[in-house]
């Protein structure tokens, strides 16, 4: 399998991936937000080159159709990954975000493609259990409330632009989480790791324990934060993520 070269570009991600790395880290960002949730990070953990994935319909892809449901998602990101798994990888993805990590782990596995040496998701529910997330019952009004809240939290002024953008990739995706269901986990062929921020009001880690049915290997770990500190690339959680090397 041939590496993309450090001169092409995909929609996908916000830069080239460089091929110059002995591995990669693949970010996948939280409902209603882009790759510039990772902006913050650097661009490599270690020897691993960190690649933040850049979903249709939001940011510089804003005029690309939304990806509608998680399972297509999957699909657009899998193969966008086909050139990138010449070296060893991981995934790390956040709230939302780390379902539609979960589901490109299982297409790849379908399609006889290298699968991930680590799943990492962070403060998400188990994929059999997302009927019972918090989001999925807030009306229009309440998410953009939650909008509001997050830019404040960001250290930005909710300007009536920026909400009314930021609200309408947050109905779109939220539909499409609304519409995700899995009633049985479907096992992935990697560990999978899961994150549990300590000052997460909304998920404490026994509600996370359903992801032990995600693979033969499922490690818990709390790091210090909120739901939204890690888009700091805090210290504790950088080095969690380059255990796996």
């Amino acid at each position: 399998m041939t590496s993309l070269s450090s001169t092409v570009a995909s929609p996908w991600f916000v830069r080239p991936p460089d091929a110059g790395h002995a591995a990669r880290i693949f970010g996948f960002p939280f409902a209603g937000s882009g790759a510039s949730a990772f902006s913050a990070w650097p661009a490599a953990l270690g020897d691993a080159e960190f690649c933040p994935v850049q979903f249709p319909g939001r940011e510089n892809r804003l005029a690309h159709p939304h990806y509608g449901t998680y399972e297509n998602l999957a699909d657009g990101v899998a193969e966008a990954l086909r050139p990138l798994l010449d070296v060893p990888y991981a995934f790390f993805g956040h709230c939302a975000g780390a379902l539609p990590a979960y589901e490109t782990v299982l297409r790849l596995a379908a399609l006889g493609l290298p699968a991930p040496a680590c799943l990492f998701v962070s403060g998400q529910l188990p994929p059999h259990e997302t009927a019972h997330d918090r989001m999925l019952a807030l009306t229009e009004p309440e998410l953009r409330a939650e909008v509001e809240t997050f830019l404040r939290g960001r250290g930005l002024e909710p300007r009536p632009d920026l909400v009314g953008l930021g609200l309408m990739v947050l109905l779109r995706d939220h539909a499409a989480a609304a519409a995700y269901r899995r009633t049985e986990p479907a096992p992935v062929p990697c560990p999978v790791v899961v994150l549990h921020w300590r000052d997460d009001p909304d998920l404490s880690l026994q509600r996370l324990q359903g992801w032990r049915r995600y693979a033969d290997s499922v490690e818990f770990l709390a790091v210090d934060g909120g739901h939204y500190d890690f888009m700091d690339a805090p210290d504790e959680l950088r080095n969690v993520l380059t255990r796996w090397r």
